[in-house]
């Protein structure tokens, strides 16, 4: 469900968390022959490794440049080497850069062979469309068993397109829940009881205490552009459309988001909000938000996972805490929130599937390639608990969620010890979304699309925000909506639903 702006800016906000919760490796091999026991599993299915000629792994990952990359992967190619005869060499853009580097690369025709890919960038959904990745049916059931084995069979689920799947998810968090994120300074010195606070009415008289009594430039509740009212949708196209289906749903009704009386009910709020002053004035063009860094806010909101709080805590180096706005569910989107994706321009396809599989199943390559070496950039506490040196924020910081399987990563010492069966419990407890599944084809309707996405541009960041009066803006949406085949799009979304209902009855 989430995805484009707000996704990305949710991501972009817990990837640095989400790299700190990850774990990280041994750099020796008498350990890695420990924690790797049944992850020796690429090995096993690729049969000998003397049976297998050299091959070098062109590989593209999302991220800020590290310093230490080249040294780290000199201890990973020791050990891929050792395991199915291949080095890796990795190529990454910076998180603004990494769909636009891509696009250049796919269209140029480069051969590569592994690229990170998801619903918020380098869009699996159109790569596949495209014929830029391949499909994985075969090369999983022969390479990735083990991987298989692993994944919450909704992962992959969420990842096929006519039956075949493009990309090998990362195991992490499946379901997806937003919640309000508050700093805690604020909520101790006023007493405020946050267990209950679900909704933007909910949170209103918080903000108004904050307003009123704290210094101008703390700002109440602080989003950027990208901020949306949540609301009982599951957004077929992702949630920068107004096209959906009710959370509740029974008969796969898509409906006109624009129209229905939840989004008039949170746009009045959210005028409401903004006229009071309680966000930024410049909240419709503000691209980002640097509050978390400066302290000085007082609630915003954001994807979690479980513990979360500790992690955007450590992160922001002052304590936060949450309440959700709903229970989590498992979207089509969410499903391919990180996922690997084989080009069809590699030179080895097998060879990059039986990486993939000992990314998702070797502990020891998990850790070494998410944290680096130890004694370097950090140091073992105990056999699963570690500590960062000063070289893992300085030389070494990887976004964990972007590379394979996170309930193979070690724990930092604040982290709770049962931190990985909550994931799987979290996981477990998610609901499937009504569309979970169903893969939209835009083709009939893709010039309509593009003109809706216009649309979207030009009108919803205004009145999502609150920053323009919806009795008059929402109108003129509307009919720029319509003009741009808005219903000629709904009507196609039905037509497909309604076929692949079908197919699943």
């Amino acid at each position: 469900m989430k995805v484009k702006k707000s996704l990305t800016l949710a991501l972009a906000g817990t990837m640095l968390f989400s790299g700190l919760l990850a774990g990280c490796g041994s750099n020796n091999n008498t350990n890695a022959a420990k924690e790797t026991n049944n992850s020796a599993a690429a090995g096993n299915s690729a049969g000998s490794t003397s049976e297998l000629k050299p091959y070098e792994l062109k590989m593209y990952l999302i991220g800020g440049p590290q310093k230490d990359l080249d040294l780290v992967l000199k201890e990973v190619n020791k050990y891929t080497q050792e395991k199915i005869n291949a080095t890796l060499n990795i190529t990454m853009f910076d998180w603004g850069d990494y769909d636009k580097k891509m696009q250049v690369i796919t269209a140029s025709g480069e051969p590569y062979d592994i690229a990170f890919t998801s619903s918020w960038t380098n869009d699996f959904r159109r790569n596949a469309a495209n014929g830029t990745f391949l499909g994985l049916n075969d090369l999983l059931d022969k390479y990735g068993k083990e991987t298989k084995e692993v994944l919450d069979p909704r992962f992959l689920e969420g990842t096929k397109i006519k039956g075949e799947i493009y990309g090998v998810p990362v195991n992490k968090e499946l379901g997806q829940q937003w919640v309000w994120r508050f700093n805690k300074k604020y909520v101790d010195k006023y007493n405020m009881d946050i267990s209950n606070i679900r909704t933007l009415d909910d949170l209103e008289p918080l903000l108004k205490t904050i307003k009123e009594n704290e210094p101008a430039d703390i700002t109440p509740l602080a989003v950027p552009k990208g901020f949306k009212p949540f609301m009982p949708f599951d957004y077929v196209l992702g949630d920068e459309l107004p096209i959906g289906v009710y959370m509740d749903s029974t008969d796969g009704k898509v409906v006109n988001i624009l129209e229905t009386p939840e989004l008039a009910t949170s746009l009045d709020t959210m005028r409401r909000l903004y006229t009071a002053g309680y966000l930024r004035p410049d909240v419709a063009t503000l691209e980002g938000i640097d509050n978390i860094k400066t302290g000085k806010w007082f609630a915003d909101r954001e994807i979690t996972q479980p513990y979360a709080e500790k992690g955007w805590s450590r992160s922001a180096g002052y304590e936060i805490v949450t309440s959700p706005m709903h229970e989590p569910y498992v979207y089509t989107q969410s499903a391919a929130g990180s996922m690997h994706a084989i080009s069809v321009t590699s030179g080895d396809p097998e060879r990059a599937m039986m990486f993939l599989n000992l990314l998702n199943t070797d502990k020891y390559l998990r850790n070494l390639l998410n944290y680096g070496i130890e004694g370097t950039h950090y140091k073992k506490i105990s056999e699963n608990v570690i500590e960062d040196l000063p070289a893992m924020q300085d030389s070494y910081a990887m976004p964990g969620f972007t590379l394979g399987n996170m309930l193979l990563t070690y724990l930092h010492a604040d982290d709770p010890a049962d931190k990985w069966d909550a994931f799987k419990k979290f996981n477990d407890s998610s609901k499937e979304a009504p569309t979970f599944g169903f893969a939209f084809d835009p083709t009939p309707v893709k010039t309509e699309v593009a003109a809706i996405n216009n649309v979207t541009k030009e009108f919803m960041p205004a009145l999502y925000t609150g920053s323009v009066d919806p009795k008059t803006y929402l109108p003129k949406a509307t009919k720029k909506f319509k003009e741009a085949g808005l219903e000629k799009v709904i009507a196609e979304v039905q037509k497909q639903l309604d076929e692949w209902n079908q197919t699943k009855k």
